[in-house]
């Protein structure tokens, strides 16, 4: 962890705008979208194992976070309403995304766009049904 990152203060779930508010000791405070969160997660199934490999999470405008757990004094996880659990966000990574969340949103939206995907969730697959006889 980087001795400069300021602790954080307070973090609060608004479960019905679906935002992480986070305040720092520093005084600044960040209000991040689930969205933003799970489609920034620090996971490897996100990421990918090396620069180029990361993996373009659409569909995820609805997703809540269900669950918050502490890791050390360093860090929590999130568990998303989707399911996703994995990534640990480090108190140095919320605030970079705190100050850079303008510009990384843009960037989303930019790679949605350019791949023909959405922000929301596609429809249900339809469930094959038994041919007459």
């Amino acid at each position: 962890m980087d001795s400069d990152t300021p602790q954080p203060t307070e973090i609060k779930l608004h479960q019905k705008s679906r935002v992480l508010e986070i305040a720092f000791a520093d005084g600044k405070t960040f209000q991040l979208p689930c969205e933003f969160l799970r489609v920034y997660s620090p996971s490897a199934e996100v990421r990918g194992h090396g620069p180029g490999q990361e993996v373009l999470q659409a569909g995820k405008k609805e997703v809540g976070i269900t669950h918050i757990e502490p890791v050390g004094t360093y860090a929590i996880q999130l568990v998303f309403s989707d399911g996703h659990d994995t990534g640990i966000y480090s108190w140095d990574l919320l605030y970079q995304y705190g100050l850079n969340q303008e510009a990384m949103w843009q960037q989303y939206l930019s790679r949605v766009a350019a791949a023909g995907a959405s922000r929301e969730q596609g429809p249900a697959p339809f469930a094959q049904r038994p041919r007459s006889k």
